[in-house]
């Protein structure tokens, strides 16, 4: 049965935090914020270009594209929704949904589905509205489309099952004893094989998809500190695949790769930040929350290199573009690095910040800005 979630904001060092059923207003620390890194002075060893370019309205930096085969789509903050081929950049199609969109776009390459700011999931199939259901509170993390089923993930980590067809409502889960802090921001909800993997405070949790049911729980990090501010420990999505393992952020405490198939941990390192990271199946790669940039081998979690002259620079997530590893900054450039040692061998400015974390597909990379520009870029 559906009931009303209470829910209240804060900010806490630029994130906003959830709880259910209580007020709290947290300040970050210091009057005024540290001076970002000025951009390094480098001989350039290879070219950003431009392969196709598109556009929709302006949109926020939780409304990230999505790629899924050969379809890549975004959602702008006005209820846009785009999708496009992602090698040449053609339309498939376009939808006006006229709401504004809380949560970005998720889909199977035919049906879409976004969350709008007044709690209602809306479905499209090939940019036509299917269906509509009302939710019981606030979503910021994408739904996911897939197995003929539409995944929603709630502010209070809560998950839900609809049927993509028709949008019956089909099951519910929410881990017992669950933590009354979370992030207002993107959390972990994604498929591996036949189950559904989702962030519940430290935990990843692997779900049966049909019926809701847990096949695995993993502890990714252990909590720290004297209340419940400083003990907020969620995984911060998107989740880094590569093949049968994969690497997650535990907000303000670790980086962690597991083992999917035994769902266990592989390896944890300390690492404070805020944002995910990128992996493959030879390294991983992750900012720390002072954009100190830092590389560790996937098998065993070693150290390879760390750079710190991105500091305070405000990195996007990273993202692995074949033997590089690529990051934007708030100021709207991108950075792209060797994966061998850190060294920078390419930068291009883009016309605003990134909307969420920048996708791969075959040798492009694809980026979302905040004014709503879609970009499909190739390294040479």
């Amino acid at each position: 049965m559906m009931h009303k979630q209470r829910a209240s904001w804060a900010r806490f060092g630029g994130w906003a935090v959830s709880l259910a059923g209580a007020t709290l207003v947290l300040t970050a620390c210091g009057s005024s914020k540290p001076e970002p890194a000025k951009l390094e002075s480098f001989q350039p060893s290879a070219r950003v270009s431009v392969v196709w370019q598109q556009r929709v309205d302006s949109t926020s930096a939780d409304l990230t594209p999505v790629l899924i085969d050969n379809t890549v789509a975004l959602t702008s903050d006005r209820g846009e929704v785009v999708a496009w081929d992602a090698m040449t950049g053609a339309e498939r199609w376009r939808a006006a949904l006229g709401a504004s969109i809380s949560a970005g776009v998720g889909t199977d390459g035919r049906r879409a589905a976004v969350v709008s700011e007044a709690n209602e999931l809306l479905v499209l199939d090939q940019g036509k509205l299917l269906w509509r259901q009302p939710l019981p509170g606030r979503v910021t993390t994408p739904p996911l489309v897939a197995g003929e089923r539409v995944f929603i993930m709630m502010l209070d980590r809560q998950v839900r099952a609809y049927d993509a067809v028709d949008g019956r409502w089909l099951w519910q889960y929410q881990r017992p004893g669950g933590d009354t802090l979370a992030l207002a921001t993107r959390g972990i909800l994604a498929a591996f094989r036949d189950t559904l993997l989702v962030g519940q405070g430290s935990r990843l949790v692997g779900l049966d998809p049909t019926r809701g049911t847990v096949r695995f729980d993993v502890n990714v990090g252990t909590p720290r500190g004297t209340n419940e501010v400083e003990r907020l420990a969620d995984l911060v999505g998107p989740l880094a695949r590569a093949d049968d393992e994969a690497c997650v952020r535990t907000f303000q405490l670790s980086v962690a790769c597991l083992e999917l198939n035994r769902g266990s941990v592989r390896w944890s390192r300390p690492q404070s930040g805020i944002r995910g990271v990128a992996a493959d199946e030879r390294m991983v790669v992750g900012a720390d929350g002072a954009d100190r940039l830092s590389a560790w081998t996937m098998e065993n979690g070693q150290l390879q290199w760390r750079v710190d002259r991105f500091a305070r620079r405000g990195l996007s997530t990273p993202v692995m573009w074949g033997s590089h590893v690529a990051a934007a900054d708030d100021q709207g450039y991108l950075h792209v690095l060797s994966l061998e040692d850190g060294r920078t061998v390419a930068r291009y400015e883009l016309d605003a910040p990134l909307a969420g974390a920048p996708l791969v597909h075959r040798d492009m990379l694809l980026v979302a800005t905040r004014k709503g520009s879609m970009l499909a870029l190739r390294l040479n």
